[in-house]
C-alpha cells in the first residue's frame, strides 16, 4: 500500500459514492488506474464494504451508551456473549477500570432503551448499569470538507 492507495482511501472513506472518474483527477492518475487499485483493496480485504451513513436521530432512533458493572467473579467474556446475541447493541468495549464495559445501543425510544437495559440487568451478571442518551452525535470520520457533518 503506498501513498495514493491511502489517498484513495481517505477519499472513499469520506465519500463511497465518489466517482472512479473524480477520486483519479484527485491523486493524479487516470480512472483505469484508479479502478484497479479499488479492485486490489477490495480483493485484498483492505476495503471491506460501503456503507450508507445514516443520521438515526433524523431516522427516528434514539442512540444510548450503558456503563455495565458486572457480579464479582464474572469473565468480560460472559458478557460479550450475551452483548452479541442483542440487536440493539452495537457496540460494546471491555474496559479498565470502573465499569467492567460499555455498551452503545440504538433503539427506537426510551421504552424499547429500558425495556434492552432490563433484559441485560436480568442476565444474572450485571451488578449495575449506568445509561447516558445521546443528545447530538459529532464523528471525525463523518467530515467531507473539513468544516463539519458529511451530508
Amino acid at each position: 500500500m503506498d501513498e495514493i492507495d491511502r489517498q484513495i482511501l481517505d477519499l472513499l472513506r469520506h465519500n463511497a459514492r465518489l466517482p472512479v472518474s473524480e477520486i483519479a483527477r484527485r491523486v493524479g492518475l487516470s480512472a483505469a488506474p484508479v479502478a484497479r487499485r479499488i479492485e486490489r483493496l477490495e480483493a485484498s480485504g483492505v476495503i471491506l464494504g460501503y456503507v450508507a451513513v445514516v443520521d438515526y436521530g433524523e431516522a427516528g432512533d434514539l442512540d444510548a451508551f450503558t456503563e455495565v458493572t458486572l457480579t464479582s467473579g464474572t469473565d468480560t467474556q460472559e458478557f460479550d456473549e450475551i452483548a452479541r446475541q442483542v440487536p440493539e447493541v452495537q457496540e460494546y468495549y471491555t474496559i479498565a477500570g470502573d465499569p467492567d464495559g460499555m455498551v452503545r445501543f440504538r433503539v427506537r425510544n426510551v421504552d424499547h432503551l429500558q425495556q434492552v437495559v432490563n433484559a441485560i440487568r436480568r442476565t444474572g451478571i450485571v451488578a449495575a448499569t449506568k445509561t447516558l442518551i445521546v443528545m447530538k452525535a459529532w464523528d471525525r470520520s463523518r467530515i467531507t470538507d473539513g468544516s463539519g457533518p458529511a451530508g
